[in-house]
C-alpha cells in the first residue's frame, strides 16, 4: 500500500515522501506510530496543509533532541543476567531492557528508540543505537554482566569476563600452534632461498674466474 511519510524513516525515505509498503508494515509499525499516513486525496490534501507546521515541529524536536545526545552520547548502562560460565546468558536481552536502562540514567526513552542489530544471548560489552529523533542516534554500550562487580572489571578490560570451555583452550592452543609452525615454516624457506641465491653467487664468481685464468693463457 502507499503512505505519505510523516517523518524520516531509516531505509525507506524522508518526511513527505511517498512510498510503497507492505501491508503488515504499515498497520503494525507506520500507521499506529503516526509515522506515516495512507495515501489517499484527502491525506495528500491534509498534509499539503500542514506541511510548513510539520516540518517546524520536527525541526524544534530536532533540535532538542541533538542537545540531548550530547549528553548522552557514549552513555554506558549495566544489565544483570545470569550465565553460564562460558558466558551464556540464561535468556537474552531486549529493547525493553535497554530502554530502561537508559531511563534509569535519567533519559526517558521507550524500546521503539532502540535500535538492535542482533540477540544479545553472550556476556560482554556491545554498542547500539538510540534514536532520540528520526535523524538524530546516539551510540549506547550496553555491558551484560553476572554482578555489578563483573561489570566494573569487564569495562575496565573492555571485553567479557568468562571462563574458556576445555572446547575453546583447545581451539586457542591449535591456533597458537599453528602459527608457531607456520612461523617456523617461512623461516626454513626463508634460509634455503639465501642459501640458494648464495649458492648461485658462488657459481657465478667461479665461472667468472675460470672465465679470467682462459683469458690469460690465451
Amino acid at each position: 500500500m502507499q503512505v505519505i511519510l510523516l517523518e524520516r524513516v531509516e531505509r525507506l525515505g524522508q518526511m513527505g515522501d511517498v512510498v510503497n509498503v507492505k501491508l503488515g508494515y504499515a498497520r503494525n509499525f507506520l500507521l499506529p506510530r503516526q509515522k506515516a499516513l495512507r495515501a489517499t486525496k484527502e491525506n495528500v490534501s491534509y498534509f499539503d496543509d500542514q506541511k510548513k507546521v510539520i516540518e517546524a515541529e520536527s525541526l524544534k524536536h530536532k533540535g532538542e533532541a541533538e542537545k540531548i545526545s550530547k549528553k548522552m552520547d557514549d552513555l554506558k548502562i549495566v544489565i544483570i543476567r545470569q550465565a553460564s560460565e562460558a558466558g551464556q546468558l540464561y535468556g537474552s536481552v531486549t529493547a525493553r531492557d535497554i530502554a530502561e536502562g537508559v531511563t534509569e540514567k535519567g533519559f526517558k526513552i521507550d524500546r521503539t528508540q532502540i535500535r538492535m542489530d542482533r540477540n544479545y544471548k553472550v556476556l560482554g560489552l556491545y554498542p547500539i543505537k538510540a534514536y532520540l529523533h528520526p535523524e538524530v542516534a546516539v551510540s549506547v554500550i550496553i555491558n551484560i554482566a553476572r554482578s555489578v562487580e563483573e561489570a566494573k572489571i569487564q569495562d575496565e578490560r573492555g571485553e567479557a569476563l568468562i571462563t574458556r570451555t576445555d572446547e575453546q583452550e583447545a581451539a586457542a592452543e591449535a591456533a597458537a600452534e599453528a602459527s608457531v609452525k607456520k612461523s617456523e615454516s617461512e623461516e626454513k624457506a626463508r634460509l634455503a632461498a639465501e642459501k640458494a641465491e648464495e649458492e648461485v653467487v658462488k657459481e657465478v664468481a667461479e665461472e667468472a674466474a675460470e672465465q679470467s685464468v682462459d683469458a690469460k693463457m690465451a
